[in-house]
């Protein structure tokens, strides 16, 4: 009887890792996914190294991309490296709400 109930709460231990952890992960792989391949040349993209750049051409068989930086600035990435859309009002205010929790607990600190 011991063992059925280790096994029990062991399998109720598996089952809620999965759905707090893994099955979140893949859900975000899916949608990262699916952004990746409606990327288009022209599309101005933020990186996972925080790099603002318009994508000037798209080698979806390879998974590379290259952006424009700046005026005769071009890189090549690799899709994946590729996070999001560029929305200047959302990183603007992702800032001021980091900017203000930093302040108040720097203030907190002293």
């Amino acid at each position: 009887m011991e063992i059925v109930t280790s096994l029990v709460i062991l399998s109720l231990i598996v089952a809620a890792y999965w759905a707090l952890v893994v099955l979140p992960k893949q859900q975000s792989f899916k949608k990262h996914q699916k952004y990746i391949r409606r990327l288009q040349v022209g599309d101005t993209i933020v990186t996972y190294g925080g790099l603002i750049g318009t994508i000037t051409a798209l080698d979806a068989d390879s998974g590379e991309a290259t952006i424009r930086l700046a005026d005769d600035v071009e890189v090549r990435i690799i899709t994946a490296a590729i996070i999001q859309p560029y929305n200047p009002a959302e990183l603007a205010k992702n800032a001021r709400i980091v900017s203000v929790e930093t302040y108040e607990t720097d203030i907190r600190d002293v």
